[in-house]
C-alpha cells in the first residue's frame, strides 16, 4: 500500500558561493588598468586597424587616397599666405644684386614651400664678390636676401691681368686698370694672394716709407719685396719680415738711410743689412778712393 504520506524532496547540496580559483584569477586580471585597457580600448582599435589595412590593401583604394591628401596638401601651399612673388637683395651694390637674382633663377610668383633655401644660397655664394648669404621668406611674400658683400683691400698683379682680392686674398672681381682702383694697395707675384694678410701687416707697418710705397712682390711663394719709388727696393726674409722691416725704419730715423743713393736693402740676414748702392753712388765711391784715377794710368 502506498504510502500516504508525500515524499520530501531530496535533500539539494548548497553550493559554495565562494568562486573558484580560475574564476578568482581571472576577475583579479580584469581588474588590472592593463587588462581592463586593452578590452575596453585596444581590441577595437585593433579591429578598426585591421578593417583600415584590409581597406588599404586593394590599389584603387590607396590611390584615391594618396590622390585626396595630394590635393589637399596642394590646396594648402597655393594659399595667398604661402605665396612668394618678390625677391628682394640687401647689402650688395646695384651690379652684384643683379648678378645675385640672375643666381636665384627663381620662377616668381611661387610657394613657398617649393623654393629650397639651402639651394639658393649655394648658388648665391658661388659669386667671387658674396662672402656669405642669408636667405628668409618673409610676411607679404618677400623673399629676403641678405649679402655680406667681400671688402676688396688690394690688386693682385699676375699675367693674367689685375684682380681685386679680399683681406683673405679671395678673389672679388677682375680689372680692367690699375687707376680704377688706384686707391689699394699692389701686390705681385705667385701666391701672393694666399700672403695677402701678411702684406697687409707689411703695408701698416711701413710708416714713413707708405707714400713712397708702389707695392710687395711675392718672391718664390715665400718670402716678400718692398718695391719703393726710384726703383728701390727692400729684400725681406721669410720669418718675421715685420720685425725685419721695423728695424730698418729704425735705421732710416738715425741715419736717413733710404734717402740716399741705393738701389735695394737686403733684410734676408739677421745679423745686418746689405746694402746694393746706384752705379752712381759707386763711381763717386771709386773716385773718392781713387780707383778712376789708377784705372786710368793703367
Amino acid at each position: 500500500m502506498q504510502s500516504l504520506t508525500a515524499r520530501r524532496p531530496a535533500a539539494r547540496t548548497r553550493r559554495d558561493p565562494a568562486p573558484s580559483k580560475w574564476d578568482y584569477r581571472l576577475q583579479r586580471l580584469m581588474l588590472t588598468p592593463y587588462v581592463r585597457g586593452f578590452v575596453v580600448k585596444g581590441i577595437p582599435t585593433l579591429v578598426v586597424l585591421g578593417a583600415a589595412v584590409l581597406w588599404l590593401s586593394h590599389e584603387p583604394n590607396r590611390q584615391a587616397v594618396v590622390g585626396q591628401l595630394t590635393h589637399l596638401r596642394e590646396e594648402f601651399e597655393a594659399r595667398p599666405e604661402f605665396r612668394v612673388s618678390l625677391a628682394r637683395v640687401e647689402g650688395a651694390s646695384d651690379d652684384l644684386a643683379e648678378a645675385v637674382r640672375a643666381k636665384l633663377a627663381l620662377p616668381l610668383p611661387m610657394s613657398s614651400f617649393d623654393i629650397d633655401l639651402d639651394a639658393a644660397r649655394d648658388r648665391i655664394e658661388v659669386l667671387d664678390a658674396v662672402q656669405k648669404a642669408d636667405l628668409r621668406v618673409r610676411s607679404g611674400g618677400i623673399l629676403q636676401v641678405v649679402i655680406t658683400e667681400r671688402v676688396p683691400v688690394a690688386v693682385w698683379r699676375t699675367e693674367d691681368g689685375l684682380t681685386l682680392v679680399d683681406e683673405t686674398g679671395h678673389r672679388v672681381a677682375g680689372l680692367l686698370s690699375r687707376a680704377d682702383r688706384a686707391d689699394l694697395p699692389l701686390i705681385a707675384g705667385e701666391g701672393a694672394d694666399v700672403a695677402t694678410p701678411e702684406a697687409l701687416q707689411l703695408i701698416a707697418a711701413a710708416g714713413p716709407l707708405t707714400p713712397r710705397l708702389r707695392g710687395l712682390v711675392r718672391i718664390g711663394e715665400r718670402r716678400w719685396d718692398l718695391v719703393l719709388d726710384r726703383d728701390q727696393r727692400v729684400l725681406l726674409p721669410e720669418k718675421n719680415p715685420v720685425q725685419a722691416l721695423e728695424r730698418l725704419l729704425a735705421l732710416d730715423h738715425a741715419q736717413d738711410l733710404m734717402n740716399r743713393d741705393i738701389l735695394a736693402v737686403d733684410l734676408r740676414s739677421d745679423h745686418r743689412p746689405t746694402l746694393r748702392l746706384t752705379p752712381h753712388a759707386l763711381a763717386d765711391i771709386r773716385r773718392a778712393q781713387g780707383l778712376d784715377t789708377v784705372e786710368n794710368e793703367l
